[in-house]
């Protein structure tokens, strides 16, 4: 609808346009940063810049930015995960894409690919033991399991988006105010979603739910396990892009 002009702008979830846009996969690489203010940075220079030029070249919007969706989150309804080793013969529900499906096998999960319509379903009727999701999907989604590991294991980008002829169109005054508009929309989204996640990680502790932190040697074990798929992923897009991110 952006693209025909039927609506001005969105916010839009990067895993979708890497289907249009394969530069964009890279925001797909499983443990791509290791902080929120790393992401942040990234999306802000360089690496962020050649993400919207590849978009801009396929698709006639102007990317006003990246918005935060989070690190994404193992949970489960088994028992708490600390290692790969705990993962071994969980069943987990994942979006349909084909890095984060090999990350969970490599973990020793057996993924089951569903849209988000049925994946809460199936969650919900216990036909899957685990999902990953940001906590705040997590929550959206009225999942309820009672074992949370904060594995951080990938991170999600939401690109704001406008109509480019209806950005063009504007008097230059106005679109400056749209530009520094949506960078104070960018700032402050990014901070709101960074304290609702701390907010519902308290809830979730005070409801009683098991939130596993892991330490850096406990992080490390997921990583090394992870190497493989993050190999293929990174030779996938490319080092040049990569390169941007330092």
């Amino acid at each position: 609808m952006v693209n025909s002009g039927e609506v001005t702008m969105c916010y839009f979830s990067t895993s979708y346009l890497g289907m249009s846009v394969p530069d964009v996969d890279a925001l797909e690489i499983p443990f791509l940063f290791d902080t929120l203010d790393a992401a942040h940075a990234a999306l802000d220079g360089a690496f962020g810049a050649a993400l919207s030029d590849a978009i801009e070249t396929v698709h006639p919007v102007s990317v006003l930015g990246y918005w935060d969706n989070g690190f994404r989150h193992v949970t489960n309804r088994v028992r708490p995960v600390r290692a790969p080793a705990d993962c071994a013969g969980l069943s987990v529900r994942l979006q349909p894409n084909r890095v984060h499906a090999a990350l969970m096998e490599a973990w020793g999960m057996a993924p089951v690919l569903a849209e988000l319509s049925d994946g809460i379903r199936m969650i919900a009727d216990g036909e899957v033991d685990a999902q990953e999701n940001p906590l705040a999907n997590t929550h959206a989604y009225g999942v309820s399991h009672q074992h949370v590991t904060l594995s951080a294991h990938l991170y999600g980008a939401r690109a704001l988006l406008a109509n480019r002829h209806a950005l063009a169109t504007l008097p230059a005054a106005a679109a400056d105010v749209v530009q520094r508009a949506a960078r104070h929309a960018i700032e402050y989204q990014r901070n709101a979603a960074c304290g609702y996640e701390a907010q519902l990680r308290r809830e979730f502790e005070a409801a009683g739910r098991q939130v596993v932190q892991l330490d850096d040697d406990e992080r490390a074990v997921f990583v090394a396990a992870a190497a493989p798929v993050v190999e293929r992923a990174r030779s996938t897009v490319g080092e040049p892009l990569l390169r941007l991110i330092d």
